[in-house]
C-alpha cells in the first residue's frame, strides 16, 4: 500500500492566528453599526459621528482574547480541567458559605438604616431583589426541572395584570390580591404545560417563547379589559397597617409618618417596598430549598438528568412537568404583582421578550440549581448596570459577552449545583 503524502500541515500558531482573524473580523462587522457609527441630533439637522477608536478597541479585544484563548486550552482535555477545577471550588466555597450568606442576610435587612440608603440606592436594591425572585422562580423549571422556558415573562405579566385588574375594578388590598396572582398565573402555568409535555429541548424553548409573545399580543389587542397599549394608570399602592405612604390622607384617615411621629420622607415606602419583596424572595427561597428535598424536588432532578430513566423508575413525566410549571409560574405571577404595586402603572411593554432573556441570564450565569449563583449574577447583571447607567448603551454586548466567557471558562455556571439532595451512606446499598 502506498502512503499519500497530505503535504505540510498548518502550525498550531497558524491555525489560532487564522482563528482570531475570522473572529475579530465578525467582531468588526457586528461592532461598526452598534458603536462604530452614530447619529447625534445637531442645529443643521442629523449628523453622523464616527468612534472608530472604540471599534478598533473592541476588535483587538476579540483577537488578542481569542489567540490567547487557543494558547491556555491546548488541545485536548479543557472540559474536564474546567470541570474538575469548578467542582474542587465549589467544594471550597461551601465551607464558606456558611458564614457568607448570614452576614449578607444580616446587611440587606440592615442596609435601609445605613448611609447607603439613598433614594437611588433603594430603587436599585428592590429592582435587584425582584429579579433575585423571578430568577428563583425561574430556577425551580430550568435548574432543577431541567425544562428550558424562554417565556417566563408571561407569568410575571399574568401576576401583575392580575393584581392590576382586581385592585381596580373589586377595591382589594395588595394583600388580598397577592394570592390571587400567583394562582392565576400558576393557572397559565399548567395551561403552558399541558401542550408541551412531549417535548424537550430546542422545541420546548419555541413553544415557550410562542407562548411569552402570545400574551404579550393579547394584553397589547384586547384594549376594553387591559387597556391596550396604554395600560393599566393608577395601580393602587400596598398600605402598611392601612397608613398610606403619602404628604397628605383624606380626612380621618391618618398617614405612616403622621402615625409614627416622623417628618414625611418619600424614602419610606421604597424602604417598606424594599422589605415586602425581600420578605416574598426568601419565602421562595426558603421554598425552593425544602420542596427539592421532597419526593416532587428529586423527581424534578431525575427529570433533569434522564426522561426516559424516570419513566422507567415509574415516576410520571407528565405530572412531573406540570408541578414545575405551576410552581415557577406561581412565584413569577407573585413577582408580577409586586412590580404593579410598587410601579402604579404597567402596559405590555414592560413585558417583552427581553425581559425573559434578562432572568434566564442571571439562571444561566449563576449556575442553573444554585440559589446564592442567582443572587450573584442579579447583583452583577442588573445592580451593575443600573449603578452605571452611562454604560446603559452596552447593556446587551455586556449580556452577550458575559454569556459567552460563561460558557467558555465555567459552563456549569458561576455556582452550579447538581449534586443530589440525597446520598447513601458508605458501607449501604
Amino acid at each position: 500500500m502506498v502512503a499519500i503524502n497530505p503535504g505540510p500541515q498548518p502550525s498550531k500558531f497558524a491555525a489560532a492566528l487564522k482563528d482570531s482573524l475570522i473572529a475579530a473580523l465578525v467582531m468588526l462587522a457586528l461592532i461598526v453599526p452598534m458603536i462604530g457609527l452614530r447619529v447625534v441630533n445637531a442645529q443643521d439637522g442629523l449628523l453622523l459621528n464616527t468612534r472608530w477608536v472604540w471599534v478598533a478597541i473592541w476588535v483587538a479585544v476579540v483577537f488578542f482574547g481569542r489567540l490567547v484563548m487557543h494558547f491556555w486550552q491546548g488541545s485536548q482535555g479543557v472540559a474536564l480541567r474546567m470541570n474538575s477545577a469548578q467542582t474542587r471550588l465549589n467544594e471550597k466555597l461551601k465551607p464558606a458559605f456558611r458564614f457568607i450568606i448570614p452576614l449578607g442576610l444580616g446587611f440587606a435587612v440592615i442596609m435601609p438604616f445605613t448611609p447607603m440608603a439613598t433614594a437611588h440606592s433603594m430603587d436599585v436594591a428592590v429592582l435587584v431583589l425582584t429579579y433575585i425572585m423571578l430568577g428563583w422562580g425561574l430556577n425551580i423549571v430550568v435548574g432543577l426541572a431541567g425544562l428550558l422556558d424562554l417565556g417566563y415573562v408571561a407569568f410575571y405579566a399574568v401576576g401583575a395584570y392580575s393584581y392590576a385588574l382586581i385592585a381596580q375594578h373589586y377595591g382589594w388590598s395588595f394583600w388580598a390580591c397577592l394570592p390571587f396572582a400567583g394562582m392565576f398565573a400558576a393557572a397559565f402555568g399548567i395551561c403552558l404545560g399541558f401542550p408541551v409535555l412531549r417535548l424537550r429541548g430546542d422545541y420546548l424553548a419555541i413553544v415557550t417563547l410562542g407562548f411569552g409573545e402570545i400574551i404579550r399580543i393579547i394584553l397589547t389587542n384586547w384594549t376594553s379589559f387591559t387597556g391596550g397599549p396604554n395600560g393599566i394608570p393608577n395601580i393602587p399602592r400596598p398600605l402598611i397597617f392601612g397608613l398610606p405612604f403619602a404628604r397628605t390622607a383624606p380626612q380621618g384617615v391618618e398617614t405612616f409618618h403622621q402615625f409614627f411621629g416622623l417628618d414625611f420622607d418619600p424614602l419610606h415606602r421604597t424602604i417598606f417596598f424594599y422589605y415586602v419583596i425581600m420578605i416574598l424572595a426568601l419565602i421562595t427561597n426558603f421554598f425552593t430549598l425544602r420542596i427539592r428535598r421532597l419526593p416532587i424536588g428529586r423527581a424534578w432532578e431525575a427529570l433533569r438528568e434522564d426522561e426516559i430513566a424516570c419513566r422507567a423508575l415509574g415516576i410520571n413525566p407528565t405530572n412531573t412537568k406540570l408541578t414545575a410549571f405551576a410552581i415557577g409560574a406561581m412565584f413569577g405571577g407573585v413577582a408580577g404583582a409586586f412590580f404593579a404595586a410598587r410601579q402604579g402603572f404597567i402596559s405590555p411593554e414592560s413585558f417583552t421578550f427581553i425581559e425573559s432573556a434578562v432572568i434566564l441570564a442571571i439562571v444561566v450565569l449563576g449556575g442553573m440549581g444554585s440559589q446564592v449563583g442567582v443572587v450573584i449574577a442579579a447583583i452583577v447583571l442588573i445592580g451593575g448596570t443600573e449603578w452605571f447607567r452611562e454604560l446603559s448603551d452596552y447593556r446587551m454586548i455586556a449580556f452577550g459577552a458575559a454569556m459567552v466567557l460563561i460558557m467558555l471558562w465555567r459552563p456549569h455556571g458561576l455556582l452550579a449545583s447538581r449534586s443530589p439532595t440525597i446520598r447513601l451512606a458508605k458501607g449501604k446499598t
